[in-house]
């Protein structure tokens, strides 16, 4: 794969089944959000990593940034999303937070990297929308999983390999034990359960284009390491 093709590009035919067979709300989300996730696919560092130029040194960065958010998220979106109308969501299935665990582990031995402002400024986010705007919350649950069964699958191909190069071991970040089509179905399933208002569905697509917002930024960040 070469730097010059977007992830979005190498959908396999499972993929566009599935994006036949989307209901009006995930329709909606993919709509509002194909600007800036191209965007965040053309990225220096997205870029270096799809080429297989990107460092361990990055990856262990983007690992390190990732893990606090996502035990946030497993330890408060099924409850608030339960409480949305939704119970169809895989969360078990879907949880990182073993994996980032396995991986940190993995790249202990990686050189230190700086303490993310960027994931703090997320971490701080999600915060706030748990508190105050559940439905908002969900929107980054969205992008995050969404994005970790679909593009994530190539990215990890990517990484994995930049890492065996270095000697290291693969990252189980990217790996789900059930089907990806299976858990992409029960993701959207769990999304167009939601029970939202008008207004709340509006801001939810709205707070999905912020979630690439916050991926954008981290990044950025990654791409200024060697």
């Amino acid at each position: 794969m070469t730097a010059s093709h977007s992830i979005s590009d190498h959908s396999k035919p499972a993929d566009a089944d599935m994006r036949r067979g989307f209901g009006p709300r995930v329709r909606k989300l993919h709509s509002r959000i194909g600007k800036a996730h191209h965007k965040a696919e053309g990225m220096a560092f997205s870029r270096a990593l799809l080429a297989g130029d990107a460092s361990p040194r990055q990856l262990a960065a983007l690992m390190r940034a990732l893990a606090p958010a996502y035990a946030f998220l497993e330890q408060e979106a099924p409850d608030l999303a339960f409480s949305l109308g939704s119970d169809s969501i895989p969360w078990h299935d879907l949880a990182r937070t073993t994996a980032l665990r396995h991986d940190l582990a993995i790249l202990a031995g990686v050189a230190a990297t700086p303490a993310s402002a960027a994931a703090a400024i997320w971490m701080e986010q999600l915060q706030q929308l748990a508190r105050q705007a559940p439905h908002r919350l969900m929107a980054h649950v969205y992008v995050r999983y969404g994005g970790d069964l679909s593009g994530g699958q190539q990215l990890a191909t990517q990484a994995n390999a930049i890492l065996h190069k270095a000697g290291l071991p693969a990252l189980s970040f990217w790996s789900f034990t059930a089907p990806i089509t299976e858990l992409k179905l029960a993701l959207h399933d769990g999304f167009e359960e939601m029970e939202l208002s008008e207004a709340e569905e509006e801001e939810l697509l709205d707070e999905a284009v912020q979630a690439f917002h916050a991926t954008q930024r981290l990044l950025a960040e990654l791409a200024q390491l060697d």
